[in-house]
């Protein structure tokens, strides 16, 4: 904390960094199968459904699909491989309104923010806006930042250097070296700063391997966003 202070701007990450995204995927989740008649889904389906959203959340960060058609297509492949009959598009819709009602803060998010009152805080987050907003707004931090930066407003996601140009232009910044980026993505967060050219803090409290990206020679990782 005492390193903070040679920065004037912290960028935030939401999902694992300020908020349980794991418990608010499981309550929207289990709500979205129950109101679908699939009282069991989250017993039957949640790891087939965790696995395919983590891939195709991964081909978003590499820009091989839109944020848009990985919303669908997760519970398109979900439902044919256990030979569902559902209406994929209808589950998503269902699945992000619950998931915008979802809030639950880390331990001691509200405090670290609450520390950092003398530096300008703003968030830069993956996923859809209407989800990511509603859960800020809805949270005890809803006053606590600046500028509220989301993928799907920007046009781009983290790690493309292009959502912290939206950024840096919505706050009016031009000195790279007053500025942190603290998340838990290695492959979004962290790789993102770092592409950049800014500071970055890892917030690990799992204590996660560090891994190298073979083919960047850049810390890699588990994504965990929306």
């Amino acid at each position: 904390m005492e390193r903070a202070v040679k920065y004037d701007v912290i960028f935030f990450d939401v999902d694992d960094t300020l908020m349980d995204f794991d418990l608010s995927e499981k309550n929207a989740l289990d709500k979205a199968f129950r109101e679908f008649g699939w009282p069991e889904g989250m017993t039957d389906y949640e790891a087939a459904y965790r696995e395919i959203n983590k891939g195709l959340w991964r081909e978003l960060e590499q820009g091989g699909i839109t944020l848009a058609e990985l919303g669908v297509e997760r519970f398109k492949r979900l439902f044919a491989a256990h030979e569902l009959s559902g209406d994929a598009e209808a589950f998503n819709r269902l699945y992000l309104a619950n998931l915008g009602q979802e809030v639950h803060l880390l331990p001691g998010a509200v405090d670290v923010c609450s520390r950092l009152a003398d530096c300008r805080l703003a968030i830069i987050t993956n996923g859809f806006a209407e989800v990511q907003t509603s859960r800020i707004r809805l949270s005890p931090l809803q006053d606590a930042f600046e500028q509220i930066i989301i993928s799907q407003e920007a046009g781009f996601q983290k790690p493309d250097q292009r959502i912290f140009d939206y950024a840096f232009s919505r706050l009016a910044l031009t000195d790279k070296k007053k500025v942190l980026m603290v998340g838990d993505s290695l492959t979004s967060d962290i790789q993102g700063g770092h592409n950049y050219g800014i500071d970055t803090c890892w917030y690990n409290p799992h204590g996660k391997e560090k891994v190298q990206s073979a083919r960047q020679g850049k810390p890699s990782g588990d994504h965990a966003d929306v």
